[in-house]
């Protein structure tokens, strides 16, 4: 059964359950055939309500941080692969509590801390994070191998031989790419760190990896990573955020105004790009609005969509509709379920999106709404 859309009160991040399910099978049949590890990244997708769901079938998930790490722990009920581009001392404890997996981002970061993951050695594994100087991403704010990144360590700054209690390397470079990306990437690793790959046990590839988008070439990838695990031995470790979630839901919102300028209409929201969906601002990035194409296409009714907060830039521009639109009309963002939640704000005080999931069978389940108090909360 459908999403039934009048169901849902206004503002709404709406998961759909079986949509989540269609993705989860997919990983984790990518997981089985390559024979490797595939967790999954709080840094696109931290909905614990959904979890339980995740858990049937990936079990485990990587953190950036002592709270990420506390959720994995708390929520999806395993230890946590985590890696932070620093760690605090009065962090650490508590992240090794927590963590099955420890990555520093530099020798000097290891070194601080390496005394204590001695201690710990039965429990944790660490790794370092490495940088191959090499990466697809065109858009330097999401490439993380750009000259002077502060991300991993680039092969010439390491020692011949890696620092005693080292079982690991990690590298992330891609975003929403491809295996052939991957591929690409994988050239680089073996070309400059080829001997370090002979002194470790595990590799992590970071995220990126999405394998859920529709044409990913999953046979390329499985065959990949199994090539690269039999020639250099080494366990493998995946861990997509977006992947998980890549079309499965939506934020509902409706209209609450619609104002002319210049011969411009704008249809304000009961949401917000900046406060609830940041990326459509800040990054490269264009929702997909439902029943409407981008753009003033001949024919059709235009509109920028505005967000319900006070920043003038709070909109988008224009969408183009085959009726007139009026207030209370819902207007449907897709795929707005990953790298949304986890970086919205309440900003101006503007109500957050409710957050619910929908199952085919049982209907809408609303497990969170926002009020004054957890705006209040925020600040002193």
């Amino acid at each position: 059964m459908p999403i039934d859309y009048s169901q849902i009160k206004t503002p709404a991040y709406v998961l759909d359950e079986q949509l989540l399910r269609n993705n989860l099978q997919l990983i984790k049949s990518v997981k089985d055939q390559a024979g490797i590890e595939i967790i999954m990244a709080f840094k696109a997708f931290s909905m614990w309500s959904a979890f339980p769901i995740v858990r049937e079938y990936i079990p485990k998930a990587t953190a950036s941080s002592v709270f990420e790490a506390r959720l994995a722990y708390e929520e999806m009920g395993s230890k946590a692969h985590t890696y932070s581009p620093a760690y605090k001392k009065e962090d650490f404890d508590e992240i090794m509590a927590m963590s099955s997996h420890i990555t520093f981002n530099s020798l000097a970061q290891f070194n601080h801390f390496k005394q204590d993951i001695k201690e710990h050695t039965e429990t944790i594994s660490a790794g370092l994070r490495i940088n191959p100087q090499f990466s697809d991403v065109e858009t330097d704010l999401y490439n993380p191998c750009a000259p002077g990144s502060r991300l991993g360590i680039i092969a010439g700054d390491l020692p011949e031989q890696l620092p005693e209690g080292i079982e690991g390397l990690h590298f992330h470079t891609l975003c929403e790419s491809s295996s052939y990306d991957l591929e690409n990437t994988l050239h680089a690793v073996e070309e400059r760190f080829a001997k370090y790959l002979q002194q470790v046990k595990w590799i992590n590839m970071g995220g990126g990896h999405l394998m859920t988008r529709k044409g990913y070439d999953t046979r390329h990838l499985i065959d990949l990573l199994k090539r690269f695990k039999e020639k250099w031995n080494v366990h493998i470790i995946l861990e997509p955020g977006s992947a998980f979630v890549w079309e499965t839901g939506d934020l509902v919102s409706s209209i609450v105004d619609i104002v002319t300028n210049n011969g411009i209409k704008t249809a304000i929201l009961d949401v917000s790009f900046t406060a609830h969906m940041p990326d459509c601002l800040e990054m490269p990035y264009q929702p997909r609005v439902r029943n409407s194409e981008q753009g003033t296409l001949e024919g059709k009714h235009h509109y920028r969509l505005g967000g319900n907060s006070c920043l003038a830039g709070d909109y988008m521009e224009f969408w183009s509709f085959d009726r007139e639109l009026k207030t209370g009309d819902k207007i449907i963002f897709e795929d707005m379920i990953h790298y949304t939640m986890v970086k919205t704000t309440m900003f101006n005080g503007v109500p957050h999106p409710s957050i619910a999931i929908w199952n085919d069978d049982k209907g809408l389940n609303t497990v969170k709404t926002f009020g004054y108090e957890d705006y209040k909360g925020r600040l002193s």
